[in-house]
C-alpha cells in the first residue's frame, strides 16, 4: 500500500466528540475533517459501528478516513449505543434503536458547522449493514452509501441460517458479539464513570445466540432490517463490493438485479476485508474509487463515477486447493448490466454419477417438464454422509485468519455422492450463481443437502469453488418448516455462492452432494439417507462465453492507498491455529481453532490491548446427537494500574428435539473477578 501525506486540504482531528440522543444518552465519535471547514462547510462520511473506535479499529480507520478527510470530507466515526466510549448498553444486531439512534447522528452531522447538510455512510460488514439499512429508512441529508462485505438479507444470507441450516458460524459470531458487548470504556476518554458504565454493560448482557436460536424460522425477526424484503425503499445511490473468499459474496449481485438507483458493484478475490486492504490479493485502489463516488455524488462534480460497466468483478484462474492465498491470480472482467444478458444458462443433466452434456430439454432456469411419469424417471443414487464430511470446509466467511479456506475436497468426497464431468476440451469460465435442481427422497422426516462445486485437476486434486446448502423441511424459501415424509420424491433447488472462476481444459468440474457438512453446518438429528434421481436431476451453470469482452481497461485500478497507519508496538505474539484431530480409539473428531491477536501497545491511545478467540467443534464417530461447539474469548484492556479483563464462552450441543446452551460471562479488575453470570437454558429444535 502506497501511504499518502501530500492530500488536497489539511485535516484536524476531535477524538472523543459526544452526539447527544433524544434519551440523553451520548455516542461517542472521532471526527477527522478538512482544516477549511471552519469557514467552508464540506459534506460528511458517517461509519458507525460496535468495534471500538479508540483502539480495535483504529489503526483500520487511520488509513481511511484521514484520507478521505484530505480530499475534502468530514469522516464520523461513531461507536454504537453502549460500545466503545459511547454510553448506554448493546442487546443484539440492527435493532430500532440502533437504526434510530443512526438517523440522530446524521440529523446532528448535517447540522454542524462543518458540514453542509449532505451526508453519506460507508462501512464495512456491520458499517455496512448499517449503511443499507439506514439508506432504506430515507433519512434527509443522507445522499448516498458505499458498503462492503454485507447482505440484504438477514436470515438465510448471513451466518445464521444458510438455505435454512443452522451455521456454527451463528454461535462463532455470537460468543464475538458476547465480548465486544461487554467491553469496558476508556477512563481515559470517560473518566470515573467507565466502572458504572462497564457494570451497565455485564448487567444487561446475554448470549445473542439465545435470541438467535429462537428465531429458526424466516419472521418477522430476521424481516426487520432485511433489505431484501422492499427494495424500493433505497432511495440513494450505492456503491458495493465484497469478496469472493467473503462468506458474503451473493448481495452484491441482488443489490445490482434489484435496486432502482444509480449502483455500482465490485467483486475482487479477497476476503472480509476493504478492497483496498484485499487479502488474498490483489488488493485496489478502493479509496480512489470512493473518493470518485463522493465527489460525484456528495459534491455533484460530473467526473465519470458512473462510466463503464455496472459489475466489475475478478475472474479467478484454477489454482491448487490451499487453506490460505496469498495472491488469486486472474483478470478483472465487466459486465454493462446485472444480470447479464451475456450469461448463458447451461443445464447439464446428473447421471450415473457424471455431468452430463448440456440439454437444452431443460429450460434457462433450470426446471424441466415434470408431466413426465414415475416410469420415465432415472435410477436412484444414494448416500448417507458420515460427520466427519465438513471438516476441511473451512469457515463459512474467511477472515483471512489463516488456514480458513477449504482444502483438498478429496477426503470430504469420500463421503459424498460425487458427479464428475469429461475433462474439458476448452477453457469454461463461469460467473453469477450456480444452483443443483434435484428430485430426492429422504429416509428421516428433517434433512440437509450440502452441495459444492469444485475445480478438479488432471492430478486429482479438488479445489473447492462454490458451495450452497439447504434444509430441505425449508425447500419452498419461506422458511416455514414442511417435514419430510420418509420415500417420499421431492423436488429441490440449492442454490451455490455466487462465483467468477475459470476451468482450464483438461480439468473437470465435480459436484459433490453430502447429508451432513459438520462443522460449518449444524447436522440433522438423526443420520439421513438421501437418494438422488438420475436424469430428473441437474446442475445449471451461469456460463460466461469465451469470446465475450472484458470491458475492463488496464489497469483496472489503480495502486491501494491509503494514510500512514497509527503506530502499534507488538508485547505479546500472535497466534494462529486450526487443528484437525481424530482418536481412532473412542472416534472423537475436533476442529479446534485460536486466533489471538497477543498483546499490542496502541501508541496514540497509551494502551494495551489483547484478543483472543477459542472456538472447538467436537463429535463422536457418526452420533449425530454428539455434536458440540465452544467459543471462548478473552479481552484485555491495560494501562498503568489499570488492568481490565473479560472472558466469555458458550457451548452448544443438542439431542433430536433441544438446543442446550451453557454461557458464562466473567469480569476482572487485574486479578480479581469482580462480575461473574451463568446462562444454561434449552430451546426447543425446529426441523433443523
Amino acid at each position: 500500500m502506497q501511504y499518502v501525506s501530500d492530500l488536497p486540504h489539511a485535516t484536524k482531528q476531535e477524538h472523543h466528540v459526544a452526539i447527544p440522543m433524544p434519551d440523553g444518552t451520548r455516542l461517542s465519535a472521532h471526527i477527522w475533517r478538512p482544516v477549511t471547514s471552519d469557514g467552508e462547510p464540506v459534506p460528511a462520511v458517517v461509519e458507525y459501528i460496535p468495534y471500538r473506535k479508540r483502539d480495535l479499529t483504529s489503526v483500520r480507520d487511520s488509513i481511511h478516513h484521514p484520507y478521505l478527510a484530505g480530499h475534502g470530507y468530514a469522516c464520523i466515526r461513531v461507536d454504537l449505543r453502549g460500545t466503545g466510549d459511547s454510553e448506554g448498553v448493546l442487546l443484539d444486531e440492527y435493532l430500532e434503536q440502533e437504526q434510530a439512534d443512526a438517523e440522530e447522528v446524521l440529523a446532528w452531522v448535517a447540522d454542524q458547522p462543518w458540514c453542509d447538510g449532505t451526508t453519506g455512510m460507508m462501512g464495512i460488514s456491520w458499517g455496512a449493514f448499517a449503511a443499507l439499512q439506514v439508506a432504506a429508512r430515507q433519512p434527509e441529508s443522507l445522499r448516498a452509501i458505499v458498503i462492503a462485505s454485507f447482505t440484504d438479507d438477514r436470515y438465510s444470507d448471513d451466518m445464521h441460517y444458510m438455505g435454512g441450516t443452522l451455521l456454527s458460524d451463528n454461535l462463532a459470531e455470537a460468543g464475538t458479539m458476547f465480548a465486544y458487548a461487554t467491553c469496558p470504556p476508556d477512563p481515559a476518554v470517560v473518566g470515573d464513570r467507565w466502572r458504572d458504565m462497564w457494570h451497565e454493560r455485564l448487567e444487561s448482557s446475554r448470549p445473542w445466540s439465545l435470541e438467535w436460536l429462537r428465531h429458526q424460522r424466516r419472521d418477522d425477526y430476521w424481516r426487520h432490517a432485511s433489505v431484501c424484503e422492499e427494495y424500493d425503499a433505497v432511495k440513494v445511490p450505492v456503491l458495493a463490493s465484497s469478496g469472493w473468499a467473503d462468506g458474503y459474496s451473493n448481495a452484491v449481485c441482488r443489490l445490482l438485479s434489484n435496486l432502482d438507483v444509480p449502483r455500482r458493484g465490485l467483486i475482487g478475490p479477497w476476503s472480509h476485508k476493504f478492497p483496498h486492504l484485499g487479502e488474498p490479493g490483489p488488493a485496489i485502489g478502493y479509496l480512489q474509487e470512493v473518493v470518485r463516488w463522493w465527489d460525484h455524488w456528495l459534491k455533484g462534480i460530473d467526473n465519470g463515477a458512473m462510466d463503464g460497466p455496472m459489475l466489475r468483478t475478478w475472474m479467478q484462474d484454477s489454482m491448487p486447493p490451499s487453506t490460505s492465498y496469498e495472491e488469486r491470480p486472474g483478470r478483472w472482467v465487466g459486465e454493462p448490466t446485472w444480470p447479464s444478458p451475456r450469461i448463458e444458462r447451461a443445464v447439464h443433466p446428473l447421471t450415473r454419477h457424471r455431468i452430463c452434456p448440456r440439454d437444452d430439454t431443460w429450460a434457462e432456469d433450470g426446471t424441466r417438464d415434470e408431466t413426465r411419469d414415475d416410469a420415465a424417471r432415472g435410477d436412484a443414487l444414494t448416500v448417507e454422509s458420515p460427520l466427519s464430511v465438513g471438516q476441511f470446509a473451512g469457515k463459512w466467511a474467511s477472515y483471512n485468519a489463516p488456514p480458513d479456506l477449504p482444502y483438498d475436497q478429496r477426503e470430504e468426497d469420500g463421503g459424498s455422492l460425487v458427479f464428475d464431468s469429461p475433462p474439458l476440451t476448452e477453457p469454461l469460465e463461469l460467473l453469477g450463481t450456480a444452483t443443483v435442481e434435484l428430485e430426492v427422497s429422504v429416509s428421516e422426516p428433517v434433512a440437509m443437502v450440502a452441495a459444492r462445486l469444485s475445480d478438479v485437476a488432471p492430478d486429482g486434486s479438488a479445489t473447492r469453488v462454490t458451495y450452497g446448502l439447504l434444509n430441505l423441511t425449508r425447500r419452498d424459501g419461506t422458511g416455514v418448516p414442511q417435514t419430510l415424509e420418509p420415500g417420499r420424491r421431492y423436488r429441490a433447488t440449492v442454490q451455490l455462492n455466487c462465483t467468477a472462476q475459470a476451468f482450464p481444459a483438461g480439468h473437470r468440474l465435480r459436484l459433490s452432494l453430502s447429508t451432513s457438512y459438520w462443522p460449518l453446518a449444524w447436522p440433522p438429528p438423526r443420520p439421513v439417507r438421501l437418494s438422488v434421481y438420475e436424469g430428473t436431476s441437474a446442475l445449471a451453470l451461469p456460463v460466461r462465453p469465451n469470446d465475450a469482452p472484458d470491458d475492463v481497461p488496464e489497469p483496472a485500478f489503480g495502486e491501494p492507498e491509503g494514510t500512514a497507519p497509527l503506530a502499534t508496538t507488538q508485547l505479546l505474539p500472535a497466534e494462529q491455529r486450526w487443528d484437525v484431530k481424530r482418536d481412532l480409539v473412542n472416534y472423537h473428531n475436533a476442529l479446534e481453532i485460536v486466533k489471538d491477536a497477543g498483546l499490542v501497545h496502541y501508541e496514540e491511545a497509551d494502551i494495551d490491548v489483547g484478543r483472543r478467540a477459542y472456538e472447538k467443534y467436537t463429535s463422536v464417530a457418526d452420533d449425530f446427537t454428539s455434536v458440540r461447539g465452544e467459543t471462548t474469548w478473552t479481552m484485555r484492556f491495560r494501562r498503568g494500574d489499570w488492568d481490565v479483563r473479560i472472558v466469555t464462552s458458550q457451548a452448544l450441543w443438542s439431542d433430536e428435539d433441544t438446543f442446550c446452551i451453557d454461557a458464562t460471562l466473567d469480569g476482572y479488575e487485574g486479578d480479581r473477578r469482580v462480575f461473574s453470570r451463568t446462562w444454561n437454558e434449552t430451546l426447543p429444535r425446529d426441523s433443523l
